[in-house]
């Protein structure tokens, strides 16, 4: 089982934006990152979960328009900036089926150590607004398999 592992697209400022809608360079380096994953033969997953705040909510659909998740894009509680990795770490462990997670710092960081160390505080992978981190689960384990960020696929022109 795999689970992908979004910080969300780059946002406008609070004092720009109080919902935090994502910005257009966002917007379009997420669209890349989407639609390498999308061509790449390697992301298939059954449903999309976001925090439901809507700069996860906008970049959750952009990932969703490439990957087209049969299951479709839901929010979800308990995904929150501050929220314990906890809640996610068992979510996960229970899942059969290849899931994306579209979230924040520092939940993210912390659910991925959580994972992969145990220890939620250790911080072992660095996340970038845009990026996808693949973590795998054995049955016994999990293993960050791989991690793609915006800065690595180049804009057209």
């Amino acid at each position: 089982m795999k689970a992908y592992l979004v910080q969300h697209a780059k946002a406008l400022a609070k004092q720009q934006d109080p919902d935090r809608s994502l910005t257009e360079e966002g917007r379009a380096e997420l669209g890349r990152v989407a639609d390498f994953a999308a061509h790449s033969g390697q992301v298939n997953i059954g449903r999309i979960w976001n925090s439901g705040k809507t700069r996860a909510a906008q970049s959750a659909q952009i990932l969703a328009d490439a990957l087209m998740p049969p299951l479709g894009v839901r929010s979800a509680e308990e995904m929150n900036p501050g929220d314990p990795p906890q809640v996610w770490g068992e979510r996960l462990q229970e899942m059969s089926q290849d899931v994306m997670l579209v979230g924040h710092m520092p939940h993210l960081s912390r659910l991925a150590s959580l994972l992969l160390t145990g220890d939620p505080e250790r911080e072992v992978v660095r996340f970038e607004n845009g990026g996808i981190v693949c973590l795998e689960y054995d049955g016994q384990r999990w293993s960050l398999d791989w991690a793609i960020t915006p800065s690595l696929i180049p804009a057209d022109g």
